[in-house]
């Protein structure tokens, strides 16, 4: 196998494209738009028919808001570290705020959840890259 799973991980822990590494994820000057295509390899990174298929990445950084943003607030409310409204207040900004933050990596990281599972899908690997084409292999 030409990428391993290791810097499948690494790849998707630093927001880069899975299949060659380069930093092509996402439109330049634009925090959320994805790129259709990486540039350098021309890896499928927005699968348009596998509708859905980021809604992973959507359950992913609800998780990790919940995890590690409105718990430990909860947490701190709970034991009198900060007070009721504060809470409240730390909560609303971080229920919006914390996702945000998070968009960017989210959609990395479903990427690396799904070719660390299906790495013979990545087209240095062989496959297609696209959602559906070699899904039975």
């Amino acid at each position: 196998m030409k990428v391993t799973r290791v810097q499948i991980v690494a790849r998707g822990l630093t927001n880069r494209c899975t299949n060659c590494g380069a930093r092509t994820l996402f439109v330049p000057g634009s925090a959320f738009k994805v790129n259709k295509e990486c540039s350098a390899c021309g890896f499928v990174i927005e699968r348009a028919n596998d509708e859905g298929f980021f809604l992973g990445s959507m359950s992913l950084n609800f998780g990790m808001t919940i995890t590690l943003y409105l718990v430990p607030v909860a947490l701190a409310a709970f034991y009198g570290k900060i007070g009721e409204t504060t809470a409240i207040v730390l909560a609303g900004v971080g229920a919006i705020g914390f996702p945000i933050l998070f968009y960017r990596s989210s959609r990395s990281w479903w990427l690396m959840n799904y070719y660390i599972l299906f790495p013979h899908h990545l087209p240095a690997n062989g496959g297609k890259g696209r959602a559906g084409e070699d899904d039975n292999v």
